[in-house]
């Protein structure tokens, strides 16, 4: 059967570039509103421990390679068997995709819905969006877990900053409240089929009702059945989410482990724990939650800065530590991120012209 996509190779234009640059600027102009001592983090990254900052950017590797585990457990226990090293790039495509277009918190999903499409065939979609969304729903959990544990170690050690507990109880109750509406939409196939068809009712009154999607609400209504059908498959074998939420558990520690040592790097060892764990898992909570919130470069930063300093670490070691983080954790898998996706298209451009 052959099947026809739409590419989600990124198309790069000034959005791409003045949307970074905004944040970047945003970033400094923060750092000199609060009169944080540029010297002093440019001192601070000069006396940098490489070793130690090295072990912490193979963490990099050792996260995505887990996060990839994860999600590939889930598809192979739908009979979608996806090599290693396949399930592994395809989640640095969809990380690269996540980082370079604005306002998007599932274009990492997309992404890898197309790529294993593209090479497996259009008759496994289904398969592919059921094993994607329970890996965000372990994703999900796994954060509010963090939140919980931070905000319970800040509890017990220190009077927590009333700004810091509101919004982590806020972003608790919104991971919850997305989470239940996922597992209500998974669950309930009846509403599915009432979403595809009012999305289908729209289009056509706006296309005034020239378009007739018939073809197109039987695939989706097909697609659909797939879905709930290995959904169903997920809710009888426990054991399977379970190992899925065993691995993304590893990917997120390995995760957390990266700041840890930026701040063992930078000569700050006695950071305490809770403050990692709130600061990071606010910063992921927003992210995740899948509304659309242009939240990668910028404002990550200065939300984390402002964290670490609220919670009583040095202005100065905030933003150091900040900075050698999100080098790591955004610019490093930028570029590989890039790097793979060029790879993907490079190679499929070449299958093209072969067929031709």
């Amino acid at each position: 059967m052959q099947v026809c996509m739409v590419s989600v190779k990124p198309q790069f234009n000034w959005k791409t570039v003045f949307l970074p640059a905004v944040g970047i600027a945003a970033f400094i102009a923060y750092l000199y509103l609060f009169q944080v001592d540029i010297p002093e983090i440019i001192n601070a990254v000069q006396s940098t421990d490489m070793r130690i900052y090295l072990l912490a950017a193979f963490l990099i590797f050792i996260d995505t390679f887990l996060y990839a585990m994860a999600w590939r457990y889930l598809l192979s226990f739908l009979s979608v068997k996806l090599s290693v090293v396949k399930a592994y790039l395809y989640v640095w495509y969809g990380t690269f995709m996540d980082i370079i277009i604005p306002a998007e918190s599932v274009s990492g999903e997309i992404s890898r819905i197309y790529l294993v499409t593209r090479d497996y065939g259009n008759d496994i979609s289904g398969k592919v969006v059921a094993s994607l969304i329970t890996h965000r729903l372990i994703s999900m959990g796994v954060g509010v877990a963090t939140l919980l544990a931070g905000m319970s170690m800040l509890i017990a050690e220190t009077q927590v900053n009333s700004l810091v507990f509101n919004l982590t109880l806020f972003l608790i109750a919104a991971t919850l409240f997305f989470l239940a509406l996922i597992i209500l939409l998974c669950v309930k196939g009846k509403w599915t089929l009432k979403i595809i068809d009012w999305i289908i009712r729209l289009v056509g009154r706006l296309s005034g009702e020239k378009w007739k999607p018939t073809k197109i609400r039987e695939e989706a209504v097909k697609l659909a059945g797939m879905f709930h059908h290995s959904m169903s498959e997920y809710r009888r074998s426990p054991g399977v989410v379970a190992f899925s939420v065993s691995l993304s558990s590893l990917s997120w520690i390995s995760y957390i482990l990266i700041s840890y040592l930026v701040f063992l790097a930078i000569g700050y060892p006695q950071v305490p724990w809770s403050v990692i764990l709130t600061t990071q898992g606010i910063v992921t909570a927003v992210k995740s939650i899948p509304m659309g919130v242009p939240f990668e470069i910028g404002l990550p930063e200065i939300t984390m800065t402002t964290l670490y300093g609220v919670l009583g670490i040095p202005w100065g070691i905030s933003a150091t530590s900040t900075i050698l983080s999100r080098i790591l954790t955004l610019w490093v898998r930028f570029f590989i991120g890039f790097a793979v996706q060029q790879w993907f298209e490079i190679r499929s451009l070449k299958g093209n012209t072969k067929h031709n």
